[in-house]
């Protein structure tokens, strides 16, 4: 919305000239994460007392409760959903034609790399990995754990929002089931399919679990794999939009029947090839 304020044309004149897009944008962007992670403290706090089951029931809730939020919020399109974000590429487009998008994400997925493995480095991240081992062992430790959780919730949530940002420009459009239950199933299946302690195994299972979603994309691919069964069943006529959400809960299942602890594991790139730890070495 401040991106729309500033560059675009939807509300009114811009607020800020073009010229200064490549400075105003990356700030934009930062404040999106930093109100993501103040509005996780909805969450992580009426959850202190719960875990399992009942935390995913609090999680789904409050998304339910944003997305019914925003269908009645009028002044951003409600239920329409909300566009404009492209008139802040386009200001980078005057500037120079090249693919900015693709260089803020780059560098963005880059910087998110950097930070989390600085995270998991800190006496933040060894109280996260001690909590996920034993959360009474912990306590026992004294390990604030409460105060760990919602550190590691709003980083998380921060770093999602400017994803989300990201996503909104790239996109140029994005309505309130944008970020719906199913948003979040592809990302806990790259989680669970690359390894819940490994950010290698999570960067490896992202590209291989979006490039699968391409691939689904395709019609002719999905004739292709289905025409067995099409041949028993001619009256049946797959899509590729119902194939994709067969394809990843069965994906999500083998992958917890035959490798429960994802593609690394707890394991690292650096344990596989010594050779990077020197990238992976923070002081």
């Amino acid at each position: 919305i401040i991106s729309v304020f500033c560059f675009g044309t939807k509300f009114g004149d811009p607020m800020l000239p073009a010229s200064s897009v490549l400075i105003v944008f990356p700030i934009i962007l930062l404040l999106g994460g930093v109100v993501a992670a103040v509005s996780s403290l909805l969450v992580s706090v009426p959850s202190f007392k719960t875990r399992d089951d009942y935390l995913a029931i609090i999680s789904i809730a409050v998304n339910y409760m944003i997305i019914s939020a925003l269908e009645n919020m009028d002044f951003i399109g409600g239920s329409r959903g909300f566009q404009g974000m492209k008139d802040t590429y386009w200001a980078m487009i005057d500037i120079f034609d090249g693919p900015w998008m693709l260089f803020w994400v780059i560098l963005f997925t880059a910087f998110t790399v950097w930070a989390i493995r600085r995270f998991i480095s800190s006496t933040y991240g060894k109280g996260v990995n001690a909590i996920c081992q034993d959360e009474v062992a912990a306590e026992i430790m004294s390990v604030n754990t409460n105060k760990i959780k919602i550190i590691n919730f709003m980083v998380a949530a921060g770093l999602a929002g400017c994803a989300g940002g990201l996503y909104a420009h790239i996109i140029g459009y994005v309505n309130p089931q944008s970020f719906n239950i199913l948003k979040s199933t592809e990302a806990m299946v790259m989680v669970y399919l690359g390894g819940m302690g490994s950010l290698s195994g999570a960067i490896i299972s992202a590209i291989l679990f979006t490039g699968l979603l391409e691939l689904l994309r395709s019609q002719a691919i999905i004739d292709g794999l289905l025409s067995p069964i099409t041949w028993m069943f001619p009256e049946w006529e797959p899509s590729a939009g119902v194939i994709k959400w067969v394809m990843i809960p069965l994906l999500l299942v083998i992958v917890m029947q035959f490798r429960p602890e994802g593609i690394m594991g707890n394991r690292e790139l650096s344990d596989v090839f010594p050779w990077l730890k020197k990238f992976y070495r923070f002081k």
